[in-house]
């Protein structure tokens, strides 16, 4: 968990004292039940409910919709309390509240609190306090006793703690892989400072035992400068870029690598090696891409596909795009992935490919041409990762707002929201590309040093993985 640091930035906010409260001032406050709050909250409290705590709980034929536990409607009238009306400074002696309706993962509870009575030899006001939802049905009321400030205290805000729930079957990401060992892995001309250390990195965390295809003269001369120690690394000396990617294909055709990882050459180089008939790496599949991103306000890892091979993917080439996602995420140990099929609306309408190949994905899945997952779309991205959205427009899916993979319509969208998310929305992720006879991770420069890491480490489960079931 990331320490609390006030947001400089932000303007100084003043709490209101005992003398500036007067008999029937309110504050209120909104917010949206995440199925990340029910989850903490179970967590918080060891509260092993089913309706709280598992997500998948809402879509089985005999269980009503999640619930979050009572005491979040408590923590928004201590909010309430704490950062509006009185504000910082106050002190909380007694409660006596009243829960009337479940509240839903995807509700909205706005809660009042309102001074109903003073005394100024203690400095004690009573507040009423109401929580209604979406529908303006009540959820929950009563009374709070508090002592109010008699100073006034000027503070920031804050950013709040970050918290990240386990990934999968509770180890992250980088302890799966660790617990397999490392993996031999081709990095293909990193003659850069960043794709060298990056490789060297991997090695340094246990992930990798690297074998880096490149001029070798030039290799030493970039280590030098970034003093960085390549003893003990194998060196397999070619004269230039296209030589390295052929070569390093070579060796993971012929089983002397468990993968590859691109370095300092353009993409489209790698890539051509790997596709080219005599390389011996092609599977059945198209090749595509997958984006693993854990987002803050999302309660588990999901995949983004296809944000970095496939352009303008066909029908045909999208079905094998989500069968290499599906891949994926049971290597990640989920057993049954929800798959959202995106499009800009979330109804069929011929004149959008994007939707009429979305419809046409279910069917193929509904026969049986795509197996292992649960599929709907064509979805809007807020239907997908929103249950709130999804019930006010009506959607009634097992897929709608518990998405595990996000298929995209074509490489600019994927690319575009997986960078967003990541530089807008601090989301950490990890990437590897599927299809070939070896996972491939294609870095970028602008990866930081865990993304790239964390990429070595998804490599790892897939390569041990096809070691057990080659593709």
């Amino acid at each position: 968990m990331d320490q609390t640091t006030p947001d400089t930035a932000a303007p100084l906010i003043r709490n209101r004292t005992f003398d500036e409260i007067a008999i029937g001032d309110s504050a209120t406050i909104e917010r949206v039940l995440t199925a990340a709050d029910v989850q903490l909250l179970a967590t918080l409290y060891g509260d092993s409910d089913p309706q709280q705590l598992d997500p998948t709980h809402a879509t089985s034929p005999d269980a009503h919709d999640t619930i979050g536990h009572g005491m979040w409607g408590v923590a928004l009238i201590a909010a309430a309390l704490g950062t509006r009306l009185p504000g910082a400074g106050t002190t909380c002696l007694e409660q006596s509240l009243r829960f009337h309706v479940p509240v839903r993962i995807g509700d909205t509870l706005a809660v009042q609190v309102l001074a109903i009575a003073r005394d100024a030899a203690t400095r004690q006001i009573r507040f009423a306090c109401r929580g209604v939802n979406q529908h303006g049905v009540l959820a929950i009321d009563g009374t709070v006793e508090v002592i109010a400030p008699a100073e006034h205290i000027d503070y920031a805000t804050t950013r709040l703690p970050a918290v990240r729930l386990p990934d999968g079957d509770g180890r992250p990401l980088l302890a799966r892989a660790l617990a397999l060992g490392a993996i031999r892995v081709a990095v293909v001309h990193p003659c850069d400072e960043t794709s060298l250390a990056a490789a060297l990195d991997a090695h340094a965390a246990g992930l990798i035992e690297p074998v880096l295809v490149a001029p070798r003269a030039k290799l030493v001369e970039v280590a030098r400068q970034a003093g960085l120690d390549l003893a003990g690394i194998a060196i397999e000396d070619v004269p230039h870029s296209h030589a390295a990617a052929a070569r390093a294909v070579e060796l993971a055709a012929g089983g002397r690598v468990d993968a590859l990882m691109k370095g300092s050459l353009h993409t489209d180089e790698l890539m051509a090696a790997v596709v080219a008939s005599a390389a011996g790496l092609r599977t059945a599949r198209r090749i595509s891409h997958c984006y693993l991103m854990h987002s803050p306000a999302y309660p588990r890892p999901f995949i983004i596909t296809d944000g970095a091979v496939n352009i303008a993917p066909t029908l045909e080439e999208k079905a094998d795009i989500v069968r290499n996602a599906i891949e994926l995420a049971h290597i990640l140990g989920v057993t049954t992935p929800r798959v959202a099929i995106l499009a800009a609306v979330e109804t069929v309408n011929p004149r959008m490919q994007t939707t009429l190949d979305a419809a046409a994905l279910c069917k193929m899945a509904d026969r049986g041409q795509i197996t292992g997952a649960v599929l709907d779309g064509p979805l809007a991205f807020d239907n997908a990762i929103s249950a709130a959205a999804a019930r006010i427009k009506g959607i009634d899916s097992e897929v709608a707002g518990l998405a595990d993979i996000l298929l995209v319509p074509d490489l600019e969208s994927g690319n575009m929201l997986a960078k967003q998310l990541e530089y807008l929305g601090g989301a950490s992720s990890a990437a590897v590309v599927l299809g070939a006879r070896v996972p491939i991770v294609l870095t970028s420069r602008a990866d930081s040093r865990e993304s790239r890491i964390a990429s070595c480490a998804l490599a790892a489960l897939v390569a041990h993985r096809y070691r057990l079931t080659p593709p």
